[in-house]
């Protein structure tokens, strides 16, 4: 739920709108958030932007980690929308059902490796106001995703939060 309204008709700036319109044909209709976001137009182009470069194939973070990444994020934040938007990217890359349920539990849970519970657990630590960083997390990461991955993991939990 969003505190201001946007209508369906809002006159977005011109070069925004074909990509709103081929946006609205594959989802049914625009998103609360999409239509916000729009409303800034550099704003929406650089998030897009970002999405874009974190969504990469050649991440060196699998697509169901980055998936379950911002599911966890949007957990966390109690971002109902989010969560289902990303809860289904994560089905749609290999995850299932039990790892999403199991997110909220990731350290007890054995559905995860040690270096996605680092990230996890990095992820969590970003998200959750005064929670501190331990060096020993990131050279848990480093190990696992190397510095690529870690500057990448940092990119999309400050994308997502």
């Amino acid at each position: 739920m969003s505190f201001i309204d946007t209508p369906e008709r809002y006159p977005y700036a011109w070069y925004l709108r074909p990509l709103l319109t081929l946006m609205r044909r594959r989802l049914g209709k625009l998103p609360e958030s999409v239509r916000l976001w729009a409303r800034l137009p550099l704003a929406f182009i650089g998030f897009q932007l970002m999405h874009r470069a974190l969504e990469h194939k050649s991440s060196p973070l699998d697509g169901r980690l980055r998936a379950l990444i911002r599911t966890q994020i949007a957990q966390l934040n109690s971002c109902h929308f989010c969560v289902d938007l990303n809860a289904s990217h994560a089905l749609e890359r290999g995850a299932t059902d039990a790892h999403i349920e199991a997110l909220t539990r990731f350290r007890e849970s054995s559905l995860f490796t040690d270096g996605e519970k680092a990230a996890f657990a990095y992820a969590e630590a970003i998200t959750v106001a005064e929670s501190n960083i331990d060096p020993a997390l990131i050279d848990s990461l480093r190990l696992a995703y190397s510095d690529e991955g870690v500057i990448t993991l940092a990119a999309l939990v400050a994308h997502q939060n």
